[in-house]
């Protein structure tokens, strides 16, 4: 038995998916003749309380589509250090749009309305950037799942309408925070200018990301998904098994959550764990005692069939997800319980 905890983009389709996959109804997407592609994206930006929709390859060109909606090159957007927009997009902001990022930072990649405002530019300043979005993620993945409450978000769309600065959001992994916190979608249309959604993490598909907004801003995306090279055609098989997910995978992300933190609970137990970062969602990230153990201990899961991340400077790494089975996490559980370093 193999037990890949490295992260949620590791699950496969399952035979119920497959099986919907095959029954899509397929056309040219480019031409908007896909018709379950043109469902999915009706069906999600109706859950937000959006205007309009469109289906990605993948959640890093649908943030770097919204990026250039919402700004001009030599504009500043402002994020949190560790932001997936800023940190692991391949300087797709610089690149992409030519723009520079004021970086913040969180608490474990959240970010307040007042180190927002500390950040804003003064736009008759000739001589500084041009403040012109902020981009907020939820969860957070280096912060360890970590969710943010409405509360916190509304005051920053206070600051932000009050200046005229767009709001956009990486929900790569919203479903989880919609359902740790029982929230709805549209309470985050209500606030964010655009907004993208993954569904090949935690609810399972094979790929695809669908970005939400206004009709003018999902006009735009489709011109500049094209530029990215983001132009497909049967993306039907695709967005069936989204919606499938989107269907039937939402509410199971309660157990994802449940196994994650009884991980959690089990690494605390161990004099070997000098930190536990608290558990949200389905995202464990912890600590040794000592670096010098990281090795030993490395070997010891690889010997078990268990694999995790190790993302560097001490920090290590476990992810529940769809194909993480009941049998699975009870030998994790008695795994790490018996072990002694």
């Amino acid at each position: 038995m193999e037990i890949n905890l490295v992260s949620d983009t590791v699950t496969k389709p399952t035979p119920e998916m497959l099986s919907y996959m095959m029954k899509a109804r397929v056309g040219d997407d480019v031409y908007k003749q896909d018709g379950s592609t043109n469902e999915l994206e009706i069906a999600v930006a109706e859950l937000f309380g959006m205007e309009a929709a469109l289906f990605f390859p993948s959640g890093t060109m649908a943030n770097q589509v919204a990026v250039k909606i919402h700004t001009q090159p030599g504009d500043q957007l402002i994020c949190d250090r560790t932001s997936h927009i800023y940190a692991f997009e391949a300087g797709g902001v610089a690149a992409n749009s030519g723009v520079t990022c004021a970086l913040i930072d969180g608490d474990r990649g959240r970010i307040t309305a007042e180190q927002i405002a500390s950040k804003f530019t003064d736009a008759a300043n000739v001589h500084l950037c041009r403040t012109s979005l902020v981009c907020i993620e939820n969860t957070t993945n280096m912060g360890g799942g970590a969710c943010y409450d409405l509360s916190e978000l509304e005051r920053i769309k206070e600051i932000c309408a009050s200046r005229g600065i767009k709001m956009h959001l990486d929900g790569a992994r919203l479903w989880n925070a919609l359902v740790a916190k029982s929230q709805h979608p549209n309470q985050f249309g209500a606030i964010f200018d655009t907004i993208s959604v993954c569904f090949s993490k935690g609810l399972g598909a094979p790929i695809g990301s669908v970005l939400v907004g206004s009709k003018a801003s999902i006009a735009k995306a489709i011109r500049y998904r094209k530029q990215l090279g983001g132009g497909m055609r049967q993306t039907g098989y695709l967005a069936a098994a989204a919606l499938y997910a989107l269907k039937n995978h939402v509410s199971r992300l309660q157990r994802d959550h449940f196994r994650a933190k009884q991980i959690e609970m089990a690494l605390n137990k161990k004099a070997w764990i000098k930190e536990v970062l608290p558990v949200h969602t389905n995202i464990i990230i912890f600590k040794l005692q000592q670096d010098s153990l990281k090795g030993l201990f490395m070997e010891h899961l690889k010997q078990k069939n268990i694999a995790i991340s190790d993302m560097g400077e001490g920090w290590l790494r476990m992810v529940t997800h769809l194909d993480y089975r009941e049998v699975m996490h009870e030998y994790v559980i008695e795994t790490l319980s018996k072990l002694e370093l």
